[in-house]
């Protein structure tokens, strides 16, 4: 059987937190200030690395205003288009920005390559390495909020926006190394060579983005979204809950959608099962850091489970009570386990609701 909420304690729609609106506009608005910055920077020196540092805020810009859209759309309800809500969107964030910094990387490239090519020198390297060392703070500063609020609010687009930013600051540092050496050696192309070691470092920070959205879209397994869930499911749990096993968790970035089979007493009707683990359901999610759902699938239990049963008005047992196996991720993912020692259980087909 799969239970289905009732109005009583129905899973809470996501809603647009404050905290991630606002950390959406700081990091557009913050980002578009950085970026005005580093181009002026490269006007007045013509540095490579400093144009690459550039380049990389563009990819800043863009990305977070992809997010601040993401954010918004995530915290939309589910509906007959998408059952499930739109929270996946943010992992598409992550990749949207792999992919841009992947793109930054390679026109940096193209660039320092043309540049040693031509043998241009940059100028006013002075200027230059205060306004990018400056702008380089400013990213190392906004880039730990935006992870900070990311985490905090359970939102990935955040936390890969706060990490490409914090990829920034390491951007900045390495164009003023560049510049700092062009400036104590007068060697003109140190400035390209630096320029394409960052694009190389970008290439990766934007291949790993790209791997973790793939991993999430694809509704890879979550340890410690399993580690939550059985934890919360342990702390709900009651007398006639008797195992749980064949968890399995889609991670829906604001929103978890859980589903799993429930060992109760075969002696149970179906909508006393039903009403049961509804119940169970409210209790479980008041313990749970995050709005969700479960979906139960209703086994009635076996003779095996009778030593860690503690129903107490039981009259089938076929052995006492000896002690309840807590639920852990290990218990809950796996399948069904009879205690140590027990015969080998066979699985019923789940019980339909009429």
């Amino acid at each position: 059987m799969t239970s289905a909420p009732t109005d009583d304690h129905a899973p809470a729609a996501p809603t647009v937190h404050p905290a991630r609106l606002r950390a959406g506009w700081i990091s557009l608005v913050a980002g578009s200030v950085i970026l005005c910055a580093k181009f002026f920077a490269w006007r007045i020196t013509g540095s490579q690395v400093v144009f690459s540092d550039a380049m990389e805020s563009i990819v800043n810009v863009v990305a977070a205003a992809f997010m601040l859209f993401a954010v918004v759309l995530a915290s939309r309800p589910a509906d007959d288009s998408h059952p499930y809500g739109h929270g996946k969107i943010e992992f598409i964030t992550g990749g949207f920005e792999g992919g841009l910094i992947a793109f930054a990387a390679i026109a940096i490239v193209y660039q320092a390559v043309q540049a040693l090519l031509a043998g241009s020198s940059p100028q006013r390297l002075d200027i230059g390495m205060a306004i990018v060392g400056g702008a380089g703070l400013a990213n190392l500063a906004l880039g730990a909020y935006l992870v900070r609020v990311g985490r905090a609010h359970d939102s990935p687009a955040l936390v890969a926006d706060g990490r490409h930013v914090l990829s920034d600051f390491w951007t900045s540092a390495g164009a003023v190394v560049g510049l700092l050496a062009v400036w104590l050696t007068d060697i003109a192309w140190i400035d390209a060579v630096v320029a394409i070691v960052v694009a190389l470092a970008l290439l990766r920070t934007g291949w790993g983005l790209i791997r973790e959205s793939a991993r999430a879209l694809m509704d890879e397994a979550d340890v410690v979204v399993v580690e939550r869930v059985a934890e919360a499911l342990e702390r709900a749990r009651v007398p006639g809950i008797i195992e749980i096993h064949d968890l399995k968790a889609i991670n829906l970035a604001n929103f978890h959608h859980v589903d799993l089979h429930a060992v109760v007493p075969e002696f149970w009707t179906v909508q006393h099962g039903h009403d049961e683990l509804d119940a169970f359901q409210a209790r479980m999610l008041l313990h749970y850091t995050k709005a969700g759902e479960l979906q139960f699938h209703m086994d009635p239990c076996e003779r095996a489970y009778c030593a860690s049963c503690d129903v107490s008005d039981c009259a089938v047992r076929a052995e006492p009570f000896t002690a309840r196996r807590p639920f852990s991720a290990a218990s809950v993912a796996g399948g069904p386990r009879p205690p140590a020692g027990s015969d080998a259980i066979h699985e019923d087909p789940p019980i339909s609701a009429p």
